[in-house]
C-alpha cells in the first residue's frame, strides 16, 4: 500500500485564526486580515503557483491600504504558524518500516513549500510528493491526483490518501484513491 498524506493540518499545523490571535489582539483586525489574506483568491493562486508571495502581498496591501503593517507582518510571520504535528509525523519511519510507499501530495505555495522542507526532517521519509505550487493544480480539482498518480507511476487502488478536508477526500476517491477523512494520528494506527 501507498500512503499519500496531505501536509496542512495532518503533518504541520495550519490555523490561520489562532495564529492571528498572537499577532493582533483587535478581533476586528484578526477578522479583516483573515479575509485579505487566508480567505482570498491571491491565496488559492498562491497555492496553484501563478503568483508569488510579493505579488500577493503588494495585491492586498492595495486592497486595503490602511491595514499595510499588519499585511505585511502576518506574510512576514507565516512560517511561525506552520508547527509539526508531532504525532503524526512520528507514524511516517513506522509506515516506512511496514513496507509501505510514502508520498505527500498538498496544496502548498512555492515559499513556504521551500520553508517546511528545510525546516523538518520528517520529508526525508517520503518517496516522492507534489506541492500544487509546482504543477499549477489545486486540491480537490481530480487533474492534481492524475497528475500524482502518472508521476509516481501508481496505480490509484494502491494508495491510500489521508486529509482533512472532505471535498479532498472525496476528489482522491473519484481519482480511484481510497480516501481517509484524518481526524488525528491514532485513527490512521490501525491502517499501518
Amino acid at each position: 500500500m501507498n500512503f499519500v498524506f496531505d501536509i496542512g493540518n495532518v503533518l504541520i499545523d495550519f490555523k490561520p485564526e489562532i495564529f492571528l490571535k498572537g499577532l493582533f489582539e483587535n478581533p476586528m483586525v484578526r477578522d479583516i486580515i483573515n479575509k485579505t489574506i487566508f480567505k482570498s483568491e491571491e491565496w488559492l493562486e498562491l497555492d496553484r503557483g501563478t503568483i508569488s508571495a510579493k505579488e500577493a502581498e503588494a495585491r492586498f496591501c492595495q486592497r486595503q491600504p490602511e491595514y499595510r503593517r499588519q499585511i505585511r507582518e502576518t506574510m512576514d510571520r507565516i512560517p511561525e504558524m506552520l508547527t509539526p504535528i508531532v504525532d503524526t509525523a512520528a507514524l511516517l519511519p513506522q509506515i516506512k518500516a511496514a513496507g509501505h510507499g510514502l508520498y505527500f501530495l498538498s496544496n502548498y505555495h512555492q515559499d513556504l513549500s521551500r520553508y517546511v522542507q528545510r525546516q523538518y526532517d520528517f520529508f526525508k521519509h517520503f518517496d516522492g510528493g507534489v506541492f500544487s505550487c509546482c504543477v499549477h493544480l489545486i486540491k480537490p480539482d481530480i487533474e492534481i491526483y492524475r497528475h500524482f498518480l502518472n508521476q509516481y507511476g501508481l496505480a490509484p487502488e494502491t494508495c491510500l490518501f489521508i486529509d482533512d478536508t472532505s471535498a479532498n477526500v472525496n476528489a482522491a476517491n473519484k481519482a480511484g484513491m481510497q480516501g481517509v477523512l484524518y481526524t488525528d494520528a491514532e485513527d490512521l494506527l490501525g491502517l499501518i
